[in-house]
This record gives structure tokens, sequence and C-alpha cells, in this order.
């Protein structure tokens, strides 16, 4: 299997795998944020089979830079890791993929290298990391922090992002290009809101500071109604659907 380092220069020739359209809106506003996102040190690479065939990516970037409620100054954090079809995953396409950040973090002499996982939607269980060597460093709510330290250093932690929910009165939906999905679900979400009367106030993430600082534990996503949480991450407008009648029951 190859690795390929993705650029902005070459992102429309490979894709960022997740999203493999490039005509989609999606495409355009990852490419976007990439693109900015690139200088701060955020790589992406993509996998591919010997048939030509993509079968997995990973992305990361310096944790001062990382765009999820964490404070790791010194290592690499790992935002998303994903292989597929699922026979590549007992080929060791995904510890190869984690092998790349950890040869970063050595190269670079960081602490270490540190994700988030979870049993729920939209981000990988721990069990990947553990083989890598990574242990838990923190926890809060669905979500632990796993690290694995290259170097004596402090450990990786959790910023409060529930103490921030209380800020916010009525109907929000925070989000940010870092997934690319998300242009399709917002608009979705949006034209649902105003056909059920709901004035949902929108407001994207333009900054690694603001989603550190988002009251959420997925920190590019947050639907939000009088200080509660509703959802953490990308959802579908059949599922805002049902989130509005239950709300209104």
């Amino acid at each position: 299997m190859k690795i390929i380092n993705i650029t902005p220069e070459n992102a429309a020739k490979h894709s960022f795998f997740c999203i493999k359209n490039i005509k989609e809106p999606g495409f355009k506003a990852k490419l976007d944020w990439f693109t900015k996102r690139f200088s701060e040190g955020l790589k992406l690479k993509v996998m591919y089979a010997d048939d030509g065939k993509q079968v997995g990516f990973i992305e990361y970037v310096p944790a001062e830079f990382a765009w999820r409620p964490i404070e790791a100054d010194e290592y690499l954090f790992i935002h998303c890791i994903m292989v597929y079809p699922n026979k590549y995953r007992s080929l060791g396409a995904a510890s190869a993929l984690v092998n790349e950040a950890i040869a970063d973090a050595r190269a670079m002499d960081k602490t270490g290298v540190c994700t988030m996982t979870s049993q729920g939607t939209w981000m990988a269980t721990k069990k990947l990391f553990q083989k890598q060597g990574f242990s838990k460093v923190d926890k809060k709510g669905r979500f632990e922090l796993m690290a694995l330290k290259l170097k004596d250093g402090h450990d990786p932690f959790f910023i409060n992002w529930e103490k921030k929910l209380t800020n916010y009165k009525g109907w929000h939906l925070l989000y940010a290009d870092q997934c690319p999905w998300h242009d399709k679900g917002v608009k979705a979400l949006i034209k649902t809101a105003s056909e059920n009367g709901i004035d949902l106030q929108i407001k994207k993430i333009e900054t690694s500071n603001e989603a550190k600082q988002m009251p959420s534990g997925f920190g590019v996503f947050a639907l939000i109604r009088d200080g509660i949480l509703l959802e953490d991450h990308y959802i579908s407008k059949r599922r805002f659907e049902t989130i509005v009648e239950k709300e209104f029951l």
C-alpha cells in the first residue's frame, strides 16, 4: 500500500478520501479550510491499495492548532482516521496511518501524539490506538483523550466545554468546515428550521482557537437549545426533524 501526502495543489487529484466528488460544495469548503490550515502544519494523507483504490486516510496537526477542545501543546493531534473497506483494517492499514503521525512527531521532537476516541458516532474507538501504545489521559462524557508519549512531558487534557453551554439561549447551530459533510448538513438544517418556525442562530467556526472553546466535545459541530447540547456531530435532515418533534412535544 502507498501513502500520499495531500497538499492544496494535489487535493483535486486525490480528494480527501471522506469526500471524493470534487464537484460537491463540501469538497470546496474543505479545500478552502485545508489550504488555510496547511501553513499551520496540518497534514492529510491518503492510502492507496496495490490496485490503485483509496482505502484510508489520516488527518493530524500540531495540537496547538487542533480543532477540538483540548490543551496539548508539544503534541501532534489526530483529527480523523478512517480505513474502508474493512478488510484493509486486518492488513494493518490503520496502524500504518497512525505510524505516519508517530514518525512525524519523532522527527519534530514532539512530546507525543494524542487523539480523541469514542464508542459513539464520527470518531474512532480506542482499540486501534491502544495497540499502538496509546493510553487514556483524560475522559469526559463519551470521549476519551488518548496519548502516546515519546518523551517526558505533561499530559494533554480536555477543556471543559459543558460550562460554556449556559451562554446559549434559544436555538444555535455552530459548525466548521473541518468536516466536509457539514456544508450539506447545515443547509438542510437551516431549511428544516425555517419550515418549522425555528429561529436557528448559525455560527461558522473560523479558527482553531474558536474550536477549542466550542460547547461540545467534537469541537466542530454543536446543535444547542437553551443551554442543552442536542447533538455534537453532523446529523441528517431526518434526524433534525426527529429532534424538533421531540422538543415540541
